[in-house]
């Protein structure tokens, strides 16, 4: 399984990326995190659309929303490319829009036959974690069912071991709100990354890295 999971984009860490990936090529961009804000939907798509070029590579957007109910056809779709890059947003639609679209199943077969290299951001990385609890003071779960017509769901996929806090001391965050939920995990004992905008967690099989 090779996993780079940031809270900003590349972080200060695209040479890792790169070299998980090898040779840059097609990349797939899965921009759902953003489907409650469709005013800004485009935009936000091509925000990451260009730094993707600018590396090498060429980037693709796939809306899940596409693959409701056609889980076998997103799978094959899914494993034509090398890279999925999925970009942040709001944690809990990102999740719904997996969950309905069967991404979350398709995706934990494919990282575990090593057929692709997943790149995550902010919600694109919490959602790999086991729990969502928290983060509902950062992302609004309410957004989750006029977005996608269905309750939020708490679990993540479960395919790190700890859960991620993005944007420690970023001024994306201006209010600090992930600067308190860490506060809190820290108090409950709860196992987490608290990332700032230029750390990465690189998984490649065995090895787990906290990139500073």
């Amino acid at each position: 399984m090779r996993l780079f999971l940031a809270s900003y984009r590349f972080g200060k860490h695209a040479d890792r990326l790169a070299a998980l990936v090898g040779v840059p090529g097609r990349v797939a961009v899965i921009p759902n995190a953003c489907d409650a804000w469709p005013a800004a939907w485009s935009s936000a798509v091509t925000s990451d659309l260009v730094p993707l070029r600018k590396l090498g590579y060429a980037p693709e957007v796939l809306d899940l929303r596409d693959y409701v109910g056609r889980a076998t056809d997103l799978e094959r779709r899914l494993a034509e490319f090398p890279l999925l890059w999925v970009r942040g947003g709001n944690t809990f639609v990102l999740r719904a829009q997996f969950a309905r679209s069967g991404a979350d199943l398709a995706l934990a077969r494919l990282l575990a036959a090593d057929a692709l290299v997943y790149a995550g951001y902010s919600a694109g990385a919490c959602l790999l974690t086991p729990d969502l609890h928290g983060l509902e003071s950062m992302d609004d779960p309410r957004e989750v069912p006029p977005t996608c017509g269905v309750e939020p769901r708490w679990d993540g996929l479960n395919l790190v071991e700890r859960r991620i806090i993005p944007h420690i001391d970023s001024p994306t965050d201006p209010d600090g709100f992930g600067n308190r939920l860490a506060a809190d995990y820290r108090a409950a004992g709860i196992p987490h990354w608290a990332l700032t905008d230029d750390e990465v967690i690189v998984v490649d099989g065995d090895r787990v890295e906290l990139l500073r």
